[in-house]
């Protein structure tokens, strides 16, 4: 998709955004597509349906970037956020997929699931996604006149230098392929999406739910489509193409002057779908007035998710105002808002963000970050379960010890309290 001028390329990305994430708003919607909803249901009762539409999503992701960067449709190299960055912040991943683990628990869903909740009438994910919105800006860019965030006041100094620096990318292909990293990555991509696609289709059940196998195609074949959009949109400048991210780079050479450039640079890289820090970007943008300069790809991917969702609301009849039962309904959202702000920019995504997007890409901080959101949420479930259960002789040690215990990550006979 070539563009004559830096601002029809423009508009063709943030619109296009925003058409993709309608639709998958609207399907997520109707679809009950929820991760944490997913988790819930293996922990509470032993469905696993949720679950297989999760996996089947990043199947879709995995297989369709092996096969756009095996054919050169598309390349995920150099995205936003760097997946693939050659430092590993493993501790970062865990810890803050640890913590958005449990904070969607406690808020009652993940990033995507408060965007969908938002456009259904829900005026408690209004509250989670301002918290979080707040927290991640600040996590990001400093306080006013200072060069403090919360990230290098509370965590980086202590947390970053248990980073490993690698010699090369981060994605499996190459970390196993050295030389030959490119065709490891089809392979590994093709391969590890294969098993995932076999593991959800071969239950007769997930394949009978018309909602499950549509909720997978939609929203894996969303982060394929931005992936895409995103990386094939050029501008021809004096018969060069340019990226949109090039041409914002070498604004000051190839432009006559400041108007109309964009704010910052990086958001104008290949990307795909993830909500936490475009959430913070989101705050920025209306802290500026709506500043047109600011608005990327995040923003319109945000906007998009909540019409999709409205407009699936208003067609099926399900729109209707919510607010908090009671004061520990309002606590509990907030402390889960508060821990998936901070958690969702330490882990460098979310449930869509990670779990999906950044594992299309084969990157190992993907893949731990998806292991420490779903031992977050299951734990926090366990422990909430088991207090439920036991009342006031579920101390918290003992809920915690139990649940580990139940999900084989302690020996059963340290067990505290009697598996329910």
């Amino acid at each position: 998709m070539l563009f004559e001028d830096f601002a029809s390329a423009q508009s063709a990305l943030l619109w296009g955004t925003f058409v993709i994430a309608l639709i998958m708003g609207a399907v997520v919607n109707k679809t009950n597509f929820c991760t944490m909803g997913a988790i819930s249901d293996i922990v509470n009762i032993g469905d696993n349906g949720r679950m297989r539409a999760w996996l089947f999503a990043v199947a879709i992701a995995m297989i369709g970037v092996a096969i756009f960067e095996a054919t050169g449709m598309a390349s995920v190299d150099g995205s936003f956020p760097p997946y693939r960055a050659s430092t590993l912040i493993w501790a970062e991943n865990l810890l803050g997929g640890i913590m958005f683990g449990v904070g969607m628990t406690f808020a009652s869903g993940c990033g995507n699931k408060t965007l969908i909740r938002i456009g259904g009438g829900n005026l408690k994910s209004v509250l989670v996604l301002l918290v979080i919105g707040v927290i991640a800006y600040y996590m990001i860019n400093p306080f006013p006149g200072t060069d403090i965030t919360l990230m290098s006041a509370l965590f980086y100094d202590w947390i970053r230098p248990l980073a490993i620096n690698l010699t090369g990318p981060q994605d499996l292909g190459s970390l196993l392929g050295g030389e030959n990293a490119a065709q490891m990555r089809t392979w590994l991509g093709l391969g590890l999406g294969l098993l995932l696609a076999i593991y959800a289709l071969r239950s007769t059940n997930f394949r009978k739910s018309f909602d499950n196998v549509l909720a997978g195609l939609v929203v894996g074949g969303a982060i394929l489509a931005a992936w895409y959009l995103t990386d094939n949109i050029g501008v021809s400048m004096d018969g060069e193409i340019m990226s949109l991210r090039e041409v914002v780079a070498n604004w000051g050479f190839l432009m006559d002057g400041p108007a109309g450039k964009p704010d910052s640079i990086a958001p104008w890289s290949t990307q795909s779908f993830t909500f936490i820090n475009p959430m913070g970007q989101t705050l920025g943008y209306a802290a500026e007035g709506f500043n047109y300069s600011m608005l990327t790809f995040g923003i319109m991917a945000l906007t998009g998710v909540i019409a999709g969702s409205f407009l699936w609301a208003l067609v099926s009849k399900s729109f209707r105002i919510e607010w908090f039962v009671n004061a520990k309904d309002f606590f509990m959202h907030l402390i889960g808002a508060v821990l998936m702000g901070f958690g969702g920019v330490l882990a460098v995504g979310c449930t869509i963000g990670q779990a999906i997007t950044g594992t299309s890409t084969l990157a190992v901080g993907s893949m731990i970050a998806f292991a420490g959101i779903v031992f977050g949420s299951a734990m926090t479930m366990k422990i909430q379960y088991y207090k439920l259960v036991y009342e006031e002789e579920a101390t918290f040690t003992k809920a915690f010890v139990s649940s580990m215990c139940d999900m084989r990550m302690l020996p059963n006979g340290l067990r505290k309290l009697e598996a329910v």
